[in-house]
This record gives structure tokens, C-alpha cells and sequence, in this order.
């Protein structure tokens, strides 16, 4: 299972990253959706489907690495690494998708500028 749920989310990524392809997203998608960011904010799928296009779509311009593609059980893993359009900030993102009878239900998305990683990272050192 975590192989196949592995190749869903890819699958479902690669039209959409190489061609920013919002529909062929939305067909692993599952009617009831759901996607959540940091903070606290839920969006439908259809809410999400048009965020999406709006900031992947073919002349949205967002550059998107796809860095590690991680899966356990019935939930995976996408690392990425963005660069948004017009010199906007480079972001790092990590989102964690549940699958569920083959389709994608949930997605969990935690979004960090990339330039401001280090001051994120501040309470971390025990010598501050």
C-alpha cells in the first residue's frame, strides 16, 4: 500500500508541476478534499483546486523542486522547494497527504520562506 500511494501522489504531482495540468490533479483528488495550512485555515477541494491553478497554473509562473517524496502506510510526504514569480521569496514546503481508497483526502501543508529559516530556527540554539 505505501508503494501505490507513493506513485498516486506522483502521479498527481507531475502534470501539475512540469505543465501546471490543475485537472489531472483534480482526478486523484476525493469529492470530500480537504486541505489544511499552519494556520488553522480549510479549504474545499474546489477551493483548493482554483489556489492552485491560480498560483501553478501555465502563466503563474511558480517554479516547483520536488526535493523528497516520502510514504508510510496511507500517508506521504512531499518536500519541496518553490521559487514564486517575479523575484518573489524562494519557499520551502512540506506537505503530508493521506490517501484514502486511492484518491488523495487530506493534505496538511507547513510553508517557510526560505530566507527566513534561520531566524525560524532561533529557539533552537541552546546558546541564544
Amino acid at each position: 500500500m505505501t508503494i501505490e500511494n507513493k506513485n498516486i501522489v506522483g502521479r498527481a504531482l507531475a502534470g501539475l508541476v512540469d505543465t501546471g495540468d490543475v485537472d489531472t490533479l483534480a482526478s486523484f483528488l476525493s469529492d470530500d478534499f480537504l486541505h489544511h495550512r499552519s494556520d488553522s485555515t480549510t479549504s474545499t477541494k474546489d477551493q483548493w483546486l482554483a489556489a492552485v491553478g491560480a498560483a501553478l497554473g501555465p502563466t503563474a509562473g511558480m517554479r516547483v523542486d520536488i526535493l523528497h517524496l516520502l510514504a508510510d502506510g496511507d500517508h506521504v510526504v512531499v518536500h519541496s522547494r518553490r521559487r514564486l514569480p517575479d523575484a518573489g521569496p524562494e519557499i520551502v514546503v512540506v506537505d503530508v497527504l493521506r490517501i484514502a481508497d486511492g484518491f488523495i483526502a487530506e493534505v496538511w501543508e507547513v510553508i517557510e520562506p526560505a530566507a527566513q529559516a534561520a531566524a525560524n530556527a532561533a529557539w533552537w540554539d541552546a546558546d541564544a
